[in-house]
This record gives C-alpha cells, sequence and structure tokens, in this order.
C-alpha cells in the first residue's frame, strides 16, 4: 500500500477524486465513512440503506453538514446531486452502480444475497467492487472474478478485513521467495458450534452487537469463511475438516506448524488455520532452503528456526477499505481475490437435530454453522455451502445434529439470487 498518500494527494490536487458509492451503513459502513472524510482523494458520494436516518447520521458524524445531503431514489437526481457536491442518501441500493458519478463500489452489507445482487450489478455496469462481505465471496467469488475481468474492472476483498491482511503477508512473503508453510488468524473467543442468537444475545447487548453477527463469531463460522477466502486466493487448503485451532502463543506458533515428523501438528504444509490465543492478529509461517537466510533470520531475532512467524497484532476492519478502493482504481488491481478458483469451501453442518419440512434460518441462527473443507471434501458429500442457507431452503429429509447438511437434504422454495449465481458457476456458464 505504499505511495497511495501521495498518489491520492495529487489526484486531489489535480482536481480529481475516486467516487465511492457505499451499500450499508451499520459499523463498518459508517466506520468507513468517516475514515475517506478525512483522506484526500477520495469521498463516499452515495450510501444506500434500508433505514436512511443512520445514513445521515453516519454522514453528520463525519462531518458532513445537514444542506450538503440529499436524500433520493431518483437517478438523475442522485447523479446531478454528486456532481454538485452532495453527498447523497438513498434506500434503493440497485441506484448505485447506474450512476455516472460513482467509480468504485463498496459492499458492507455482510449479508450473502445482497452482496450477490450488488457485486453483479456493479460488474455488469463496469465499476469497480470491493466486498466487505466475505460470505458471498466464498460462495459465488470466482464467478465475480470471471465476470469482473470479462468487463475490464476489479473484483476485490477489503484490506482490513483479516482474508486481506493475511494476503499482505502471503504477497510479501511470496515476493520474497520464502516458503510459506501456514496462514493463519486469531479467533478472539472460544469455539461453541452450538452458539445461537439466544445464547449471544447478553453479551450482544453489552457490546452493541447484532445477536446473530456475534452467534456467527462463535460458532466459529465466520472464522471459516475468513479462511476460505484465503484458500481461494492462495490454493492453500485446511490440514483437517474444520482446521486444527489450537491454543497457543505466538513464540508457539512456528514450532506447532511444523510437520508431525518434525513435532508439530501438520500433515502437510501450505495450509490455512486458526489459533485462540494471538487474536486480533493475522500470520504466515515462513521457512526458507538457504542457510544464510536462516542465520540473517536469527541475527534479526525471529527465532532459532527452521520456521518463522511473520505476524500482524491488528486489522483495521473497515478504516481500511479505503486503500483497496485506491489499489482497484488507481493500479486495476485486487487486495485479494480467489486467483485459485474454489480449493475449499466452508459447507453447512448442523446446529440441532434438523427435521423434514423446517425451514433453514441464515449464518448465525439456529440451524447451522460453517465448517471448511477442501473443495474434494465438498464434492465428495455434496454438501450445502453455507452462504446459501436462509428462509429460501426447506429441509426435505431429517438430518442429525452435527452431520454435514447435503444438497440432497434440502430444496430451494426460491430461486434467489445468490443460488441462481451459484447454479450457474458449478455449471460453468
Amino acid at each position: 500500500m505504499l505511495g497511495f498518500n501521495r498518489r491520492l494527494a495529487a489526484l486531489e490536487k489535480e482536481g480529481g477524486c475516486i467516487r465511492v458509492g457505499l451499500v450499508g451503513a451499520g459499523q463498518m459502513g459508517r466506520g468507513l465513512i468517516s475514515q475517506i472524510e478525512g483522506m484526500k482523494g477520495m469521498s463516499v458520494v452515495i450510501t444506500a440503506d434500508l433505514f436512511p436516518e443512520n445514513v445521515k447520521a453516519a454522514y453528520r458524524k463525519a462531518g458532513v453538514p445537514d444542506n450538503r445531503i440529499t436524500e433520493t431514489q431518483d437517478l438523475d437526481k442522485a447523479d446531478k446531486a454528486i456532481a454538485s457536491g452532495h453527498s447523497v442518501v438513498t434506500t434503493e441500493a440497485e441506484l448505485i452502480p447506474q450512476l455516472t458519478n460513482v467509480d468504485v463500489i463498496v459492499d458492507a452489507t455482510g449479508m450473502p444475497e445482497i452482496g450477490a445482487k450488488v457485486a453483479w450489478e456493479a460488474i455488469r455496469h463496469k465499476k469497480h467492487i470491493v466486498m466487505l462481505n466475505v460470505e458471498a465471496d466464498v460462495t459465488i467469488g470466482p464467478l465475480l472474478k470471471q465476470q469482473a475481468d470479462e468487463a475490464g474492472v476489479v473484483y476485490t476483498g477489503s484490506a482490513g478485513d483479516e482474508p486481506g491482511a493475511i494476503m499482505e503477508l502471503h504477497d510479501f512473503a511470496d515476493a520474497l521467495g520464502f516458503e510459506i508453510v501456514a496462514l493463519g488468524k486469531g479467533k478472539n473467543n472460544a469455539l461453541n458450534v452450538h452458539a445461537n442468537p439466544d445464547t449471544a444475545r447478553a453479551e450482544a447487548a453489552q457490546k452493541g452487537a447484532s445477536p446473530k453477527m456475534l452467534a456467527s463469531f462463535q460458532d466459529g463460522t465466520k472464522t471459516m469463511v475468513e479462511m476460505t477466502a484465503v484458500a481461494n486466493a492462495t490454493g492453500f487448503v485446511p490440514d483437517i475438516p474444520g482446521m486444527h485451532g489450537r491454543k497457543a502463543q505466538l513464540a508457539e506458533l512456528p514450532g506447532l506448524f511444523s510437520l508431525t515428523e518434525k513435532g508439530g501438528m501438520l500433515n502437510r504444509t501450505q495450509i490455512v488455520d486458526y489459533v485462540d490465543g494471538v487474536a486480533p492478529g493475522v500470520f504466515a509461517i515462513i521457512s526458507s532452503s538457504m542457510q544464510e537466510v536462516h542465520d540473517t533470520m536469527k541475527y534479526l531475532k525471529m527465532g532459532q528456526g527452521p520456521h518463522y512467524v511473520l505476524y500482524r497484532p491488528y486489522h483495521l476492519t473497515s478504516l481500511e477499505t479505503p486503500l483497496s478502493i485506491a489499489r482497484a482504481y488507481l493500479q486495476q488491481e485486487a487486495t485479494i481475490a480467489p486467483y485459485y478458483g474454489m480449493v475449499a469451501e466452508t459447507v453447512s453442518v448442523a446446529k440441532k437435530q434438523l427435521k423434514a419440512g423446517e425451514a433453514m434460518d441464515g449464518i448465525g441462527g439456529f440451524s447451522a454453522y460453517g465448517k471448511i473443507v477442501s473443495a474434494t471434501e465438498k464434492r465428495k458429500f455434496n454438501a450445502l455451502p453455507i452462504g446459501l442457507i436462509g428462509p429460501h431452503i426447506r429441509l426435505i429429509k431429517d438430518v442429525e445434529q452435527g452431520a454435514i447438511i447435503t444438497l440432497e437434504d434440502v430444496e430451494f422454495t426460491e430461486q434467489t439470487t445468490i443460488v441462481r449465481l451459484r447454479e450457474q458457476m458449478d455449471n460453468g456458464k
């Protein structure tokens, strides 16, 4: 990300500006608006949310005066308002890709179905798309990337999200020729696959968070989804279904992420995993075949080898998203994207005994949690991807608690956008 400060300053000095359209004014979206308002050469010119007062409040907190905020659902009025320097508020997300005065679109909803619609329409209208929606990416990301490439626009995940932060470590080490043994992230709460909105409600209230969102963190789905995105971007796969997920401190990671015959836990290298004990950081375990490199690493107090840990102790979520916006616009490059296609998937596992006839709820709900597996294992089980679950799915068979839910166990009662695009991707169209 070096140099973007100077390039953005130069863009602004020349009278230019990267015009950002945002979908979603939740916590991530609000932070993004305020962060960009303090930057040079970039502005959030329109934001869509079902609750327009949330958007107006976000703009006000970012220092935008009321007389520079325009609410409209009309395409021409929105474009003219942006051209006159106003920040536009709308409830119609589908308006944003059609606007002449928008360069880059950010989806900050975290909802797979909405993310699928936003990304698809952005690409169709030849706009760069930044996804703060890993759930949609691990479900249909390869198709979206293919379509974006053909349209000549950038499809990318976000800097600041853990997959993006891990990808930065990967690319740094890979460019220098290090051998990358493992990529991972910290998990900041104990895994509880039975977590649901009811069990998470009290803690969510204390944190001002959504019980459903918090449950998706606690039941491991979010971690599985994030590491699936890393897998599909790098070609690395989980060492075992669900990953190891050991409890460890930073100094233990080089030894832990070694092959079993070397005293570690791995059956192979080039894997993705998570660790309870190093949150909120991300890490890469690296090595080298060169003795001189090992000698230098020891001199630099990186450890005794042969494995070393590169560790980033923070990720700033949507506050870093502007760097991905700038990279897409200025360099036509992604921060992270599924370059390897689907090498891993997050599949659905029953949280409880499920009965035929039941409708399923969504991620972080009562029906299912996510578990990362290799693409080969996904095909073997004919498993249901976690990004497809929702009330548009009905069980047609009983499923035991803890069992992988298969596509043969369910029927789709509605062809939603993400279901339709997933079928298109699977059929190779």
